[in-house]
């Protein structure tokens, strides 16, 4: 008997069909990110398409080619960007391009099938120059694990004018650290596993481009034109950054107040925690639109900022808590990306 309940049971099972879903393609609105500054340097906006959901699921991201990109300031001035041959989507502004401080900058752009868009006209605000920038440890504690994650907190000294209004938003910059390998204890591939010592290196330095894993912003509404502290970046430890000596540019751009808004918004979103009592996502409007269909979605903001850099150098010596260092078993140079040399401007001393 239980040989023919095995058999009926498989004969009903051998008779399912799979079903297939099919789900309507989503709109693939066009996304712009961009912002361009007073510091003098190259500027990238980008253009992409994302799919939000498909038959197949597969939520690409598909950079937008061969589009005319313009700035272009309130006195008439126009400057074209160089679309990128090694980042597709990417569109540059020349080496030495810096935005006017007391301007306004538009973003213009046509596609390859001519549809048109244009941002609303962003003014140039100076950002008060940064007083000190300072650093402390930071431990996280991690639900489920033993070991706390952690990283380093940086902190701004400002002076903030009282003639204007201010809205700070703050970004890092390009980051150049220390790496320790242990080329001595390198060994052959599997299957031999032999000790097979190597004598350099043991020292190299990597540059890396780490973006803050929260949004730092904020507005001056309650130390509007007093001197202040404000939390403005914060840096994983990876168990290689902090071992010796991590410098990093911390930038601070004095946006308008219609980019804090949409910033705040973003920031809102990107901190839902998945609960019932979340607000529900949304597509978070930009200041950009078409010109030949204004009822059309435009995702993302194009921002033009003062901007005000600071350079600290942290120090292991410094901290209070570090991550366990992290091994390398081999000359430091197979690292992506890890030198040798120290950049030309390298001075641990300032």
């Amino acid at each position: 008997m239980k040989k023919y309940f095995y058999l009926i049971l498989f004969c009903f099972s051998a008779c399912i069909d799979p079903y297939e879903v099919e789900v309507a393609q989503g709109p693939q609105y066009l996304t712009i990110d961009g912002t361009i500054t007073s510091q003098a340097q190259v500027h990238r906006i980008r253009l992409t398409r994302g799919d939000t959901y498909g038959s197949v699921f597969q939520g690409l991201i598909r950079p937008v080619l061969g589009a005319t990109v313009i700035v272009r300031d309130n006195f008439g001035n126009i400057t074209f960007l160089t679309e990128s041959q090694v980042n597709q989507g990417y569109y540059d502004t020349p080496a030495n391009f810096a935005a006017v401080i007391g301007r306004a900058y538009t973003l213009q752009i046509q596609l390859v099938d001519g549809k048109v868009y244009t941002s609303f006209p962003e003014t140039v605000n100076p950002s008060p120059p940064i007083k000190n920038l300072s650093y402390q440890s930071k431990r996280i504690p991690v639900e489920g694990e033993i070991n706390d994650a952690s990283g380093v907190q940086l902190i701004v000294d400002l002076d903030d004018p009282a003639d204007q209004n201010n809205f700070y938003y703050y970004r890092n910059s390009e980051a150049t650290y220390v790496l320790e390998a242990r080329p001595d204890l390198y060994t052959t591939p599997p299957p031999e596993r032999q000790p097979a010592p190597k004598d350099c290196c043991f020292v190299c330095y990597q540059t890396e481009t780490t973006g803050n894993q929260a949004f730092y912003l904020t507005s001056d509404d309650n130390f509007n034109g007093l001197s202040t502290k404000l939390v403005a970046g914060f840096i994983s430890d990876n168990g290689r950054r902090f071992v010796n000596t991590y410098r990093i540019d911390l930038r601070q751009l004095n946006v308008s107040q219609e980019a804090y808004r949409f910033l705040r918004l973003v920031k809102q979103q990107s901190e839902i925690s998945g609960s019932v009592f979340d607000p529900p996502p949304a597509n978070i409007r930009g200041n950009i639109i078409s010109l030949d269909d204004p009822e059309e979605v435009v995702l993302g903001y194009f921002i033009a900022a003062g901007e005000s850099q600071k350079r600290v150098y942290i120090k292991n010596s410094a901290l209070d808590f570090v991550q366990n260092k992290a091994i390398i078993p081999d000359d430091c140079r197979t690292v992506a990306g890890a030198k040798i040399s120290p950049p030309s401007d390298w001075n641990p001393t300032d």
